[in-house]
């Protein structure tokens, strides 16, 4: 595929370096005005929305931001967002020691009066042609995605039929009430606010699951979640500290990587195995306890999000859906639904009743009577 070309006779820009090849790790450390230099192929929509939330001054790529496989339209965020992107630099570009002063002029990259290296300086127009020309060749991606559920689901068809092992969760009763489970996914901050605005968490009180990184984000929302379920590989230590009910997804053997960091932290732990997402487990989670309705907030349902985290097929995600059926409702129908709104007629009965009210206390009080029976009197002679 042709690559755009790099825009020439932009001015140059300064900033410290914040360096990783870990876009959700780099996050945590940039201030508004550095520049990230990242290793991130196929710049997924999530680590873009958590790059453009931290304000850089411009972000270095090592790798192709947009290949062409599908059309990724994470880069699209940054350049929307006017913050300049230098694709496919190299790996020399993370040999660069963090919190070094470096400057960006065109698609060069300068360390002192030293070139590093060189790379494209992407336009808005230029990504958005790629997109259209990754929609156009897409299908033989379409196939190899398709493959490969048909094939998962062979291996995962108990999510389907099986009564699953699921763990206890001691001090949350989801019998009859509505779960909402947050996901740190594409949009996840405009479905938040839509749900707080409607009035359907103050009112629902819905139990609160976090997969993951969920949890920094109901925090950031003023939200304690009940449960953090997940790898808990990107989810801050103040999350995993708030008090929510901790649940590790494993593997069905038992083994399960994502409890070495809780035992590192001492915290208190339940193990979930099963394959699948950690969002499909959460959905199981809540079905298998009885809940009454399953809200979802940033969870991933197109393929095109699925191949933005790196995964072959969508089997799992595919299966849990049918089996938690009607019960599951995405957040933004429930926004639009739901709204807390007080009706003209119950208006109407509350300003009622205070006239009613007013007109007892005149009745009943002998002052007030005497300075309306001056006034009528007064007002008559």
């Amino acid at each position: 595929m042709t690559q755009p070309a790099a825009v020439s006779g932009q001015p140059s820009l300064s900033g410290i370096a914040r360096v990783d090849r870990r876009t959700k790790a780099l996050v945590s450390r940039l201030q508004p005005g550095d520049i990230a230099v990242i290793d991130h192929e196929d710049l997924d929509g999530v680590a873009a929305e958590t790059l453009v939330g931290a304000r850089p001054a411009a972000v270095v790529n090592a790798s192709s931001s947009m290949t062409g496989r599908y059309p990724n339209i994470g880069p699209l965020a940054l350049t929307e967002a006017g913050i300049p992107l230098i694709d496919a630099a190299g790996a020399e570009v993370m040999a660069i020691e963090e919190g070094s002063r470096i400057t960006i002029q065109d698609g060069t990259i300068l360390l002192g009066e030293d070139e590093i290296a060189t790379g494209e300086r992407q336009t808005h127009e230029g990504l958005q042609d790629r997109i259209l020309a990754a929609k156009s060749t897409m299908g033989a991606e379409l196939e190899r995605f398709a493959e490969n559920t048909l094939r998962y689901i062979q291996a995962e068809g108990h999510l389907l039929v099986d009564e699953p092992d699921v763990p206890e969760v001691p001090g949350v009763d989801f019998r009859g009430r509505h779960v909402l489970i947050v996901v740190r996914g594409v949009g996840y901050k405009d479905d938040l606010n839509l749900l707080r605005r409607s009035g359907y968490i103050a009112d629902q009180k819905p139990i609160l699951i976090a997969v993951d990184g969920g949890a920094d984000a109901l925090l950031e929302a003023g939200r304690k979640p009940d449960v953090i379920i997940g790898d808990m590989d990107s989810v801050s230590e103040e999350a995993l500290r708030c008090g929510a009910r901790l649940i590790v997804h494993g593997y069905r053997d038992g083994r399960a990587p994502g409890g070495e960091r809780l035992d590192g932290l001492g915290l208190d732990y339940e193990v979930y195995g099963s394959e699948g997402t950690s969002e499909d487990i959460a959905m199981l989670l809540s079905y298998e306890k009885g809940c009454e309705l399953i809200v979802a907030v940033g969870t991933h349902n197109s393929m095109v999000e699925f191949l933005d985290k790196g995964r072959a097929g969508m089997a799992s995600t595919f299966l849990v859906r049918m089996k938690v059926g009607m019960m599951l409702v995405d957040a933004k129908g429930v926004s639009r639904l739901y709204r807390s709104t007080v009706r003209t007629r119950d208006l109407l009965l509350l300003v009622l009743a205070a006239v009613f009210t007013m007109v007892v206390i005149v009745l009943v009080s002998e002052p007030i009577r005497l300075v309306i029976r001056t006034y009528w009197v007064s007002f008559t002679s």
